[in-house]
């Protein structure tokens, strides 16, 4: 079998030190030497999530990362819950539209089981017939939880009305409907399919030797590295990945959509399309997001909420993905005051879009994203998410200082261009709350 590739790729200030090697077959193994910690986060991230889903596999990604705990030929379902539990870790996963997680975070001591308990799980599922049928009512009652949170769902269905009937728009979980009439058959060849060496990356942050995770990890997908030894490098992102923003949804020409509860609070999401996810001017509309509505400093929590008593919960938030983007406002308040709170959001990006933000907004913006991103890396799990993260997606991975440089480096003119380059776009409007569906709102035209 050919010679796997090793290289540094960073040294950080507080004596951290980023390794990745490249096994034969295309297999990825990142991590990063935290000195100062006693713990481990260790994962396995696959580059498969719900918009690689046909519309008839709606929900496979998320029903095979079920699926993935319930047995492999060497462990049980209790074997492999109760092997970490054991020892006091955690183990879970989780599906996004883009990608796939499977993760254990343990004691430094016990790194060399975290290690074997999340790649067998990863590499040797059983996908029985009787499990699938299990886990079926487990999910179509994951989905009805969902349901039975409008705040939840009008995220969901906020999506659907910016990207429309395309993977970014449909639900990760699913639907009734398509999880009923998912099968054994189509779940497992999207497994075979999507879960190659090629399309993983291993990651682990803490107190790690990067010789010994390459090497553990090396033994435990000998089978599968053996089989594709003969590629040598990972495959990357789908060419569907690779276009301008736009190309991953049909969203981004307005509207509304409006979905009929009878709830004593109506939930709301206003949003234009935003960056994808590698666009340099990501750091100008960070702070811009976080001085619009990041906590209770910005705009729209003192408009909303302090000086008008419209709702309890406001915020803004960015969103980017391989090829599309979107940038929102939520809101829950009473049902009788949507159009307020609409007019006074309105207000407010129609304001930002033609003025930008004050120096005093931005400063705090500066402050609150700079305060986010070093607290955010003070554990493991988030060191091991942001290096795997970087290799999954292709993106230069940076210093921590170095991220606090570009949000510093940030100016009020960049923050008036993104804000006029994307605030100025079409507006779309998701509604829940005790609303005909036929309803529209004046503030959204």
């Amino acid at each position: 079998m050919p010679r796997a590739q090793t290289q540094t790729l960073l040294r950080e200030g507080d004596g951290g030190v980023v390794r990745r090697t490249l096994l034969p077959g295309g297999l990825r193994v990142i991590t990063e030497h935290v000195p100062s910690v006693r713990s481990v986060a260790f994962g396995v991230w696959v580059d498969a999530g719900s918009r690689d889903e046909t519309p008839a596999q709606m929900g496979a990604a998320h029903y095979l990362e079920h699926l993935l705990f319930k047995g492999t030929s060497r462990r049980s379902a209790l074997d492999i819950s109760a092997s970490i539990e054991a020892v006091g870790g955690d183990l879970n996963a989780f599906t996004t539209k883009e990608y796939t997680c499977y993760y254990a975070r343990v004691l430094d001591i016990d790194t060399d089981l975290a290690i074997d308990v999340v790649c067998d799980v990863v590499t040797d599922a059983l996908l029985r017939a009787d499990d699938v049928e299990a886990e079926r009512g487990v999910i179509l009652e994951e989905i009805a939880m969902h349901e039975d949170d409008p705040g939840d769902v009008v995220h969901d269905l906020f999506a659907q009305a910016m990207f429309g009937d395309s993977p970014l728009g449909r639900p990760i979980l699913g639907t009734v409907d398509t999880i009923e009439g998912i099968s054994r058959g189509m779940i497992s060849r999207f497994y075979r399919s999507r879960y190659r060496p090629e399309s993983m990356v291993v990651a682990a942050a803490g107190n790690v030797d990067h010789d010994h995770v390459v090497r553990r990890v090396r033994r435990a997908f000998d089978h599968l590295l053996e089989s594709v030894a003969e590629s040598s490098e990972p495959r990357g992102s789908r060419s569907r990945r690779r276009g301008r923003r736009g190309s991953g949804g049909t969203g981004g020409t307005g509207g509304t959509a409006v979905t009929s509860r009878v709830t004593e609070q109506a939930h709301v999401v206003l949003g234009v399309p935003g960056l994808i996810r590698s666009d340099p001017r990501r750091y100008a509309l960070s702070v811009l997001s976080t001085s619009l509505g990041g906590g209770m400093s910005s705009r729209l929590f003192q408009e909303v909420r302090e000086k008008r008593g419209l709702a309890y919960s406001v915020y803004s938030y960015a969103q980017g993905f391989s090829d599309d983007g979107m940038f929102s406002v939520y809101a829950g308040c009473l049902p009788s005051k949507v159009d307020t709170v609409l007019d006074v959001c309105m207000s407010e990006l129609d304001d930002v879009a033609t003025n930008g933000l004050s120096e005093d907004e931005i400063r705090r913006g500066k402050g609150q994203v700079r305060g986010a991103t070093v607290l955010g890396q003070e554990d493991t799990g988030s060191r091991m998410s942001r290096i795997a993260k970087s290799e999954l997606l292709h993106e230069p991975l940076l210093s921590i200082d170095e991220v606090l440089l570009q949000v510093e480096s940030v100016t009020s003119q960049e923050i008036r261009e993104v804000a006029r380059d994307l605030l100025g776009e079409p507006r779309t409007l998701a509604v829940i709350g005790p609303f005909d569906a036929g309803t529209t709102f004046a503030a959204v035209g």
